[in-house]
């Protein structure tokens, strides 16, 4: 039975305040055996309210160490990612984790988020335990592709499907996700989806291959490109797609959404090229800075050279602590010069986050510096999905 937790008047309730403290006395602390003092509370605090899926606590102590402690905020936000994606089973004998294998995809279509066909899962299965996993391990996957909509929402939603997940590996069998149950997924030009699977190795065994003598995760990436995009394939009809380095579950989402922002770019100007006719160095991009109280992202508008209307539009937006002085811009600009696009300008003004009253869309920047809709011209939109607008 859930308990309940009586927060304190006027103030932080008392598990928040637990959590404050031992974040804050890992971030002091000067030895590793001072570590595990504060990690084996953090781990048990933390646990307990996993289990009593008390998503506020968790939050409320993030919250209120972002703006006072950003070293124990560091602290308690990599704890918690740690503790939600390890399934607590019970089994003492096995390290149990959720891993993730992102794809980036892009299609003038809908790009599919959709059960997976017992062969496919199979191969990919045997392509996993082949090129990604160690030795000894053993590799529960569900059989869904997921889209960032149908993710679990929260720390506690991760941490209940690792244990769905997790007692499935030791079982040695596979999970089926319900798809009438999966929430709709909005549709985009380029986007990620994401094979979610739990594996258990043997305690303080290697968990990945890149763990094991004479092993990369350079060259397990290659492998995997090779036979898991091949598998991946088919689950993704009339898809250009990338796959990720499959890796725990926070940190393969991370690195999808770094390596997305530049795959984004690149889809666009493929796209451009194949919906208008117009190769990479007939395009314009006008770059500008988007805040709300601090900036927030970057947004890219796309017009042909010579014209002033903005065609289509990609969002770059801020990851982890970049902020003003990261050089975003630099690098943004690099990805669209190695696309061919050679007329690059950049706005150095502030522009608000704004986003179209009727469909939701963000806005882009124009070369007359103001914020508009993109739309693609009339003649050539007649083949056009109109989700992609």
């Amino acid at each position: 039975m859930k308990r309940t937790r009586l927060k304190r008047r006027g103030g932080l309730g008392r598990d928040t305040e637990e959590l404050i403290r031992l974040a804050g006395g890992l971030a002091q602390s000067g030895s590793r055996a001072e570590d595990r003092y504060w990690e084996n509370g953090l781990a048990t605090a933390i646990d307990e309210l996993l289990a009593d899926s008390d998503e506020d606590t968790l939050g409320a102590a993030l919250d209120h160490l972002y703006g006072s402690d950003p070293r124990a905020y560091d602290e308690l936000a990599d704890f918690i990612e740690s503790r939600a994606e390890t399934a607590q089973t019970g089994d003492d004998a096995h390290d149990i984790l959720l891993i993730a294998a992102p794809v980036l995809a892009w299609s003038r279509y809908s790009i599919p988020a959709a059960t997976i066909a017992p062969a496919i899962l199979a191969n990919l299965k045997v392509h996993l335990q082949a090129h990604v996993l160690a030795d000894r391990v053993r590799v529960a996957v569900a059989d869904f592709l997921f889209s960032p909509d149908q993710l679990p929402q929260g720390y506690c939603a991760t941490a209940e499907l690792a244990g769905v997940l997790g007692r499935a590996a030791l079982a040695g069998q596979d999970v089926h996700v319900p798809s009438e149950e999966m929430p709709e997924t909005t549709h985009f030009l380029s986007d990620t989806r994401y094979l979610l699977a739990a594996v258990a190795a043997p305690r303080g065994a290697a968990i990945f291959r890149w763990q094991e003598p004479g092993a990369s995760r350079d060259q397990a990436h290659a492998q995997w490109r090779a036979q898991g995009g091949a598998c991946l394939t088919p689950l993704l009809p009339g898809c250009a797609l990338e796959v990720v380095l499959p890796e725990t579950y926070f940190a393969a989402s991370r690195n999808a959404d770094r390596d997305s922002r530049p795959y984004s770019i690149r889809a666009s100007v493929a796209f451009l090229g194949t919906a208008l006719g117009t190769p990479a160095a007939g395009l314009r991009a006008v770059i500008a800075p988007f805040h709300d109280q601090h900036l927030e992202e970057y947004r890219i508008g796309f017009t042909r050279q010579g014209q002033d209307q903005v065609v289509h539009g990609v969002v770059w937006p801020l990851l982890g602590a970049e902020d003003e002085t990261t050089d975003c811009v630099a690098q943004i600009e690099g990805v669209l010069r190695e696309c061919g696009v050679n007329e690059v300008i950049f706005l150095d003004h502030r522009f608000p986050l704004e986003y179209c009253d009727d469909c939701g869309v963000p806005m882009y920047p124009s070369p007359e510096g103001e914020v508009v809709h993109a739309e693609m011209p009339e003649d050539d939109t007649e083949h056009i999905p109109r989700h992609l607008h």
